[in-house]
């Protein structure tokens, strides 16, 4: 009698599938392999569109000179655009985190974003956000305040603290949002009024 946990039973391109499947956030197994078979048994022409739409923003997607946001171009729209107010930069740890914030419609600034956290246990330190390109922008003269949106974690809040030391540093405007953010919130999962209330409630850092 076969072992019905035999992996044999299993195509290995199929547990290939599988496992890359389970490196996108939030997929366990039964996730990856619902998404695998679905893909080969019903959707071959999506998956194809899948793979080419990804290897195609693999190809182009690089990280703004400026802000360090994903953009197709070496400055991205909002760093490039006339209209954005050049007095103001929000800091922000994730891409996600400024999709929410402009999908909000909540701020008409410019942005600096991370890419994570101060975080010394992981060797994340200043250099690894691009604290010294930040602090080029900020010896420009141009910015009058900083708002600090990192995620109202122990992480983030340390790392709001570290830059409105700099930013204070240099007899700048450092703000922080809190209001209405929930304490160990991530910005990404906030909905767009209590984003709105978040800005209009910020408080000096």
């Amino acid at each position: 009698m076969s072992d019905k946990h035999d992996r044999g039973a299993v195509a290995p391109a199929i547990e290939n599938l599988k496992q890359a499947l389970r490196r996108l956030p939030g997929v366990g197994p039964k996730g990856a392999q619902r998404m695998a078979l679905h893909l080969l048994e019903r959707d071959r022409e999506g998956a194809k569109q899948i793979v080419d739409t990804l290897c195609h923003a693999l190809d182009r997607v690089i990280h703004c000179n400026r802000c360090n946001n994903f953009s197709e171009h070496e400055i991205c729209p909002i760093c490039s655009s006339q209209r954005r107010d050049r007095s103001q930069l929000c800091i922000v740890e994730s891409p996600a985190d400024l999709m929410s914030l402009e999908q909000a419609g909540v701020y008409k600034g410019l942005y600096f974003i991370l890419m994570g956290h101060l975080s010394p246990l992981d060797g994340i330190g200043p250099d690894e956000l691009g604290i010294p390109r930040l602090e080029v922008l900020l010896n420009e003269g141009v910015i009058r305040e900083v708002i600090l949106a990192t995620n109202l974690t122990v992480e983030g809040e340390a790392t709001a603290h570290y830059i409105s030391e700099l930013v204070r540093a240099r007899k700048m405007r450092a703000t922080r949002i809190a209001y209405g953010v929930p304490v160990g919130g991530e910005l990404e999962y906030v909905d767009q009024g209590t984003l709105a209330r978040a800005f209009a409630g910020r408080r000096e850092a």
